[in-house]
């Protein structure tokens, strides 16, 4: 069965506030082939401490970052 996926908004966020991708890896100490896998939704399993260094560097919620989509 199928119960739909979770999606992070970090393209959009970056986006919206003007921060590069090699910014906020180097700002983060993130592997860019690592947090591309995350921009891409090419996860399978969130690391929860990646998760709050984002919520907290970017000042954002939980909610924010990450969208549950239902399955078709």
């Amino acid at each position: 069965m199928d119960y739909g996926r979770l999606e992070l908004n970090i393209d959009r966020i970056l986006k919206e506030r003007g921060i590069s991708k090699n910014q906020i890896c180097r700002d983060l100490d993130i592997p860019r082939t690592n947090f591309n896998r995350y921009c891409n939704n090419n996860f399978h399993r969130l690391d929860a401490g990646l998760i709050c260094k984002l919520c907290h560097y970017l000042d954002i919620e939980v909610g924010e970052l990450i969208t549950y989509k239902r399955a078709d």
